[in-house]
């Protein structure tokens, strides 16, 4: 039996589901010789499973080929097949739980308004830094999914790895912001490219650019990219960015990966509690190996009333549809949209984050 051969534990589980698939594809390619084909199958198929867009149960039900899913090829869809068969549930690894599926949030979603009231996105990436494509690319198809206004948040000079940019860098972008802008206006497009910055911000809390820069952004991202693995209680370091009186959104706050890495901890009432004293937001990564914040956790915001933002994190036009897990992940937790910074007015947003830092200095 496949459980036997992945050393999984049996059990009497309600309906499968992706999520189920997922895991027992992923401890089978841990149980799969290391680097294997059939390891490096298991693991991407795995990975896949997260945005797969239907449940593998409904293809087989409708008699569609299961290699008809991202990433599933005729080995691992015979997996696929005996793993449903065999209806047998596992609690997933810490490393891959928590994760959303996109079959799951079509249903969060279709039974939710709170899709109809965002209608922004506010973290995605260009070739100015990391990103697979233009601005104007990213813009197209925003506007296509009937976004009203985006905010373009590359990489800051202490990123390197992520093509981060200086300051002369991002005032260049500005120009070509106000560009992309007017062409949608010249061609009746209802969407407006706003400026910001995923700022790298150090263990400390301090960010890598300078003012100047940073009070001309209509949203400045403040992130952590260092240290991620430790595993020691990690407040004090939030606290300190939560202090840092540039940062509007502390993005993908845990920085966990699916399968990859296990992200930070902290005491979350704390964190949150200091960012609503600070009117600071904090983010819902929609990417589908990010999903940062994690709906468990954002449950304990919604309980503290700390301001939200969502985004795709988008590094192609393809990845924009991710903002769809950040919606799901607020719907699934309660968030209240008068928190979502994205149900905000491009006029509205300007307003907060102007008012948020001249408050800021007196915090």
């Amino acid at each position: 039996m496949i459980a036997a051969v992945y050393g999984l534990p049996q059990a009497n589980p309600p309906d499968m589901n992706n999520a189920q698939v997922s895991e027992w594809l992923a401890r089978g390619a841990e149980a799969a010789e290391h680097g294997s084909l059939r390891s490096r199958a298991l693991r991407r198929a795995a990975r896949a499973a997260l945005t797969w867009p239907s449940e593998v149960t409904e293809l087989i039900d409708a008699g569609i080929p299961l290699t008809s899913l991202d990433r599933v090829g005729p080995y691992v869809a015979g997996v696929i097949a005996e793993i449903i068969a065999l209806d047998d549930a596992v609690e997933p690894d810490p490393i891959r739980a928590g994760f959303l599926t996109r079959s799951r949030i079509t249903n969060i979603l279709r039974d939710s308004t709170l899709g109809a009231a965002v209608r922004a996105d506010f973290q995605l990436h260009t070739l100015w830094s990391d990103g697979h494509a233009t601005l104007g690319v990213m813009a197209d198809e925003a506007a296509r999914l009937g976004r009203t206004h985006i905010v373009v948040t590359d990489h800051s000079k202490g990123l390197p790895i992520a093509g981060g940019k200086d300051e002369g860098a991002f005032a260049a972008q500005r120009d070509e912001i106000a560009r992309e802008n007017a062409r949608l206006r010249a061609a009746g497009v209802d969407l407006t490219v706003l400026a910001g910055i995923e700022m790298n911000l150090s263990p400390t809390g301090d960010g890598d650019m300078e003012p100047d820069l940073l009070r001309s952004m209509d949203l400045v991202l403040g992130a952590f990219h260092s240290k991620l693995r430790l595993r020691d209680d990690q407040t004090d370091r939030y606290l300190a960015a939560l202090r840092n009186l540039w940062i509007d959104v502390l993005a993908h706050p845990r920085g966990r990966m699916f399968n990859f890495r296990m992200g930070l901890s902290a005491r979350w009432d704390v964190v949150f509690e200091e960012a609503l004293r600070r009117d600071v937001a904090l983010e819902i990564d929609g990417y589908a190996d990010r999903q940062d914040l994690d709906v468990d956790t954002l449950r304990l915001a919604a309980d503290v009333g700390v301001r939200i933002s969502l985004g795709s994190d988008a590094h192609a036009p393809v990845d924009l549809g991710f903002l769809d897990f950040a919606i799901a992940g607020a719907a699934e937790a309660g968030i209240a949209r008068d928190r979502i910074i994205n149900t905000l007015s491009v006029d509205e947003l300007r307003e907060w984050t102007t008012s948020r830092r001249r408050r800021a200095p007196a915090l």
